[in-house]
């Protein structure tokens, strides 16, 4: 009996109708279109603006556009994992309220935490899964409603992040495609330079820190992003080494889009073409959890089956990692 690898076999996805652009930006903080293309690569980012619905709206809407697009039976889901860095709520689960909302009646469901990492990980732990044997129908979706912990008066992190979710669906294959290696670490000392503080148990919501601010997302710029290049480019670079490919061998780099000069420097480390560098982060900015399926679903299209593709990933924490997968199928 030949070995069972992990596969994507199909792609969803969401984003909010609203638009938050530069433009609009200019009128809520001292920046300009210019600084923030410059320094980013971010032209808009979508919002979603109605509310009471957080991040599980999100991941409900990008799981029922993949099970429309695929015609499965949702009753046929046996996990779903909601990778996600901005939660509904605390103590009740994001995922199993996903799940149930979309008739994934039959499925376990859990919350997958890693800020920025959080869909990189997630792979891990859905192919693991169908790698047991046990399990043919894990869905994994990457889902984050940033803007619920954003400060629109701070220019340093109001300009980078988005809302949206995007949704893909793990099966066993029998050729040998999907997931193939990977390259995880973390480093816990990171995470003074990247967080939102109040709200959780070592800092619980208090009047006061809420009047402050403090349970808004913090971002030491320079600290994140010499790390974010560093770290994303080694992992990208090792993962290559070990498994013996060139970059003439890589179909496309599929990299957690914060911010385009950090891409464009993992691109380089490698010597990798442009052209086969996987990027939308201008029209969406950084969705966190979400940036690796939406760049699956807007690249769906030009994906052929057998193409072999890198994840790179960095978040807050820190974490970070790459994963090698080839592509199941031709769209």
């Amino acid at each position: 009996m030949s070995k069972i690898t992990a596969a994507i076999t199909g792609v969803g996805a969401y984003l909010p109708e609203y638009r938050l652009t530069n433009k609009i930006l200019e009128s809520m903080v001292d920046t300009n279109d210019e600084w923030i293309t410059t320094r980013t690569g971010i032209k808009e980012r979508r919002i979603l603006k109605e509310d009471g619905k957080g991040t599980s709206y999100l991941a409900i809407k990008a799981a029922q556009d993949l099970i429309n697009k695929k015609g499965i039976d949702p009753k046929d889901i046996e996990l779903v994992i909601v990778a996600t860095a901005t939660p509904d709520m605390k103590a009740a689960s994001t995922a199993a309220f996903t799940a149930t909302n979309i008739g994934a009646t039959n499925a376990f469901s859990f919350d997958l935490e890693a800020a920025c990492s959080s869909f990189l990980f997630g792979m891990s732990v859905a192919a693991r899964y169908i790698e047991s044997g046990k399990y043919k129908n894990v869905l994994l979706i990457g889902a984050d409603k940033n803007s619920s912990m954003i400060n629109y008066k701070d220019r340093a992190t109001c300009i980078i992040f988005g809302d949206g979710a995007g949704a893909v669906l793990f099966e066993p294959n029998q050729e040998g495609l999907g997931l193939q290696d990977e390259l995880l670490r973390s480093n816990g000392e990171g995470r003074e330079f990247l967080h939102a503080q109040y709200g959780g148990s070592s800092y619980p919501s208090t009047p006061e820190a809420i009047a402050e601010g403090k349970h808004f997302v913090f971002q030491e710029g320079k600290t994140v992003f010499k790390n974010a290049v560093f770290n994303m480019a080694d992992v990208t670079e090792r993962i290559l080494e070990r498994n013996n490919l060139t970059n003439d061998d890589i179909s496309w780099l599929a990299a957690h889009q914060a911010n385009k000069r950090i891409i464009e420097a993992t691109a380089n480390r490698v010597s990798l073409d442009p052209a086969k560098v996987m990027m939308n982060i201008h029209k969406y900015g950084n969705t966190t959890s979400a940036t690796l399926p939406l760049l699956l679903h807007d690249y769906e299209s030009q994906l052929k089956k057998g193409d072999k593709i890198i994840f790179a990933a960095f978040g807050g924490g820190f974490t970070w990692g790459s994963i090698y997968l080839t592509w199941a199928y031709n769209s």
